[in-house]
């Protein structure tokens, strides 16, 4: 009975070591090439699993067993070349020594991953993970702090902030006292680490990539987001202003009604600027309109009127803001006479022309998307629309 104990390396840090083609075999041998590797590198863990390879043999042979120590290596390149080349060394060791049963070593958990091959052509026995005895939780410390130390990107997020942090309290906690100089550490590393956290420095990246694109493309798009930015702060302001004109109320819920009636205005221009520029840079590139932007500019107008609906009509009932009166109106031969709009009346009518302005968008949206409009995609067919042309030169072929 034949007992191989083989001691498995994964990444080949015996050869990289030594400079050793593997696979390795016999006492003397492996002897030899444990002396190599201990001398060539002191610290490798390489050099107990092949000692306590060669102490399993050596108990095996007192024992009066026919015991045959091997060491194999695959591989630094890839996990699959590394472990087909452990298969293949494993095949050359089989066929040589044709062992009956094996004893694995290993010194690692990236090496156990080799004890499936080595079953599938031989009975594992047992498998002996070295350990060295040492401070272990102190060494897998150093090395992490050292692999940490060796990235650059993981210095600059977190070595420079917390220095700057470290540097700053001492002088926060002399001039304002220790309370204020905690909590403004604290506030300025909440702020940090929720804007690394929600990845909001990606977001500006991509936002700045792709305004530096629209800029050197000449879109249109690009004035009228600035258009639409300024009319966004308009649109902030005249609703800042409605809050302090207001009188004093109890509540949230008023101030926040007269902000949205005074700024939906300025904001819905804001965003019918934004989307026509967006549309007008689908129809000068040429390459199709999707139907969405077609529709988007209808949609915010409608949002506008139902929002301006709703928050009149809260602004109207607490007494704020008046009716609505409905001028005198000549139309031709019409007449309209001058009326009033109750806030429920004049809610239904926001509401209402919401609702028609989101069914006109639809049905403009997908007139043009059928149609035959220059930058819109077309999805009928391609002669005619409706096949005609294609029937006629059909009947035309048939006839010649």
């Amino acid at each position: 009975m034949t007992t191989l104990v083989v001691c498995l390396d994964r990444t080949d840090d015996v050869g990289a070591t030594t400079g050793i083609q593997t696979p390795v075999a016999g006492w003397e041998a492996v002897q030899a090439l444990v002396t190599d590797v201990g001398l060539a590198d002191p610290e490798d863990a390489s050099v107990n699993s092949i000692l306590e390879a060669l102490r399993i043999t050596r108990e095996l042979r007192d024992d009066g067993e026919n015991a045959v120590v091997a060491v194999v290596s695959g591989t630094p390149d890839s996990m699959v070349t590394a472990d087909r080349t452990v298969a293949g060394q494993l095949d050359d060791l089989v066929a040589e020594y044709d062992p009956d049963s094996a004893i694995v070593v290993t010194d690692s958990a990236e090496d156990e991953r080799l004890v499936p091959i080595v079953e599938s052509r031989v009975p594992v026995d047992s498998v002996d993970r070295v350990v060295v005895r040492q401070a272990r939780d102190l060494e897998s410390t150093y090395y992490l702090m050292k692999q940490f130390l060796a990235d650059e990107e993981l210095r600059q997020t977190t070595l420079v902030p917390l220095g700057t942090a470290l540097l700053v309290f001492p002088a926060l906690a002399v001039f304002a006292g220790p309370a204020v100089a905690a909590a403004t550490i604290a506030t300025v590393i909440g702020l940090f680490l929720l804007y690394k956290g929600l990845g909001v420095d990606e977001l500006l990246a991509r936002a700045a990539r792709q305004a530096q694109n629209a800029l050197y493309s000449g879109q249109v798009s690009v004035v009228t987001y600035v258009v639409a930015a300024g009319l966004t702060l308009v649109g902030v302001f005249a609703g800042a202003l409605g809050i302090s004109a207001q009188p004093e109320t109890e509540g949230v819920l008023l101030p926040v009604m007269r902000f949205a009636y005074d700024a939906v205005p300025w904001l819905a221009m804001a965003a019918l600027t934004a989307s026509t520029g967006r549309l007008l840079d689908e129809v000068l590139r040429d390459d199709g309109i999707r139907t969405s932007y077609l529709n988007l500019p209808f949609v915010a107008l409608a949002v506008a009127l139902v929002v301006r609906g709703f928050s009149a009509y809260f602004l109207e009932e607490a007494g704020t803001l008046g009716p609505l009166e409905i001028p005198r109106l000549e139309l031709g031969v019409l007449t309209v006479e001058p009326f009033v709009l109750e806030a429920g009346q004049r809610l239904a009518l926001y509401v209402v022309s919401g609702v028609v302005v989101s069914l006109i968008g639809v049905r403009i949206a997908a007139y043009l998307g059928g149609g035959d409009f220059p930058g819109v995609d077309l999805e009928a067919a391609p002669d005619g629309g409706d096949g005609t042309a294609d029937r006629d030169g059909d009947a035309e072929s048939e006839t010649g």
